[in-house]
């Protein structure tokens, strides 16, 4: 049994990355780079470690390589959500394959990137993930000039009503509530549909275009809703400046 030891910080509360990453070259760089920024870094080595890591401090996100010895990335995401665990995960991967890509979302991963990969890239996707889990009990989420009222199952644009179906509503509300979370086509149509529900890959698609077409500055070009080639959609919106 692996003994777990997690330091308490009594003072200002500072947000908890967990790194499991077999590689120490790649480990000790993350690690610094996230330090650097004024995070609170764990790491782990491997799957094992990594897991008992993640399920006794409850970092607020996690950093997960798919190779990793012992247990491997898939099944380390798997066992955390199967735990009830929230926290955003994302994954990394040497593979780029598509179905490597949607077997890891399958099991609860929230993102991936792609080695070799920026590390401004991954701390830029860290922060919106972290900042996004705030608000994650609210009931009115605001994009741009738009906000989704939840309780009053109503999407209003500067003040004004935007009609919507109530499919379109419950996939717009999916899309704000997994924000920045690259979502499968299975996963929308089980949150949206229901799995008892048979709705193909072009009813989804067919969607996803209507609610471009009502949200969208430019359905032709999305701002909101972004399409990831062979897995499904993303809804991210551009970040406020300022």
């Amino acid at each position: 049994m692996i003994a777990i030891r997690c330091t308490l910080y009594a003072r200002k509360k500072m947000e908890t990355i967990l790194i499991i990453e077999d590689d120490a070259t790649m480990l000790r760089g993350l690690k610094d780079n996230f330090e650097f920024r004024g995070y609170r870094v764990l790491t782990a080595a491997d799957g094992e470690e990594g897991l008992d890591t993640a399920l006794s401090c409850k970092p607020d996100l996690i950093v997960l390589d798919i190779m990793l010895p012992k247990i491997n990335g898939y099944e380390v995401c798997r066992l955390i959500r199967g735990e009830g665990l929230e926290m955003p995960i994302i994954m990394l991967t040497a593979k780029g394959e598509e179905s490597d890509i949607v077997l890891g979302l399958n099991l609860g991963a929230d993102d991936y990137v792609t080695k070799p990969f920026s590390i401004k890239e991954l701390l830029a996707r860290t922060e919106a993930f972290l900042r996004r889990s705030k608000q994650a009990d609210e009931n009115i989420y605001e994009f741009a000039d738009y906000s989704l009222d939840i309780p009053g199952r109503k999407l209003t644009r500067a003040g004004s009503e935007v009609k919507l179906s109530p499919k379109e509503f419950k996939l717009l509300e999916l899309f704000l509530k997994r924000c920045g979370r690259a979502l499968t086509r299975d996963e929308i149509l089980n949150a949206v549909w229901g799995y008892d529900c048979y709705v193909g890959p072009r009813s989804i698609d067919r969607f996803v275009t209507t609610l471009r077409n009502k949200i969208e500055p430019d359905p032709h070009n999305p701002t909101f809703i972004h399409t990831i080639r062979e897995i499904g959609y993303k809804f991210e919106p551009p970040e406020k400046s300022g």
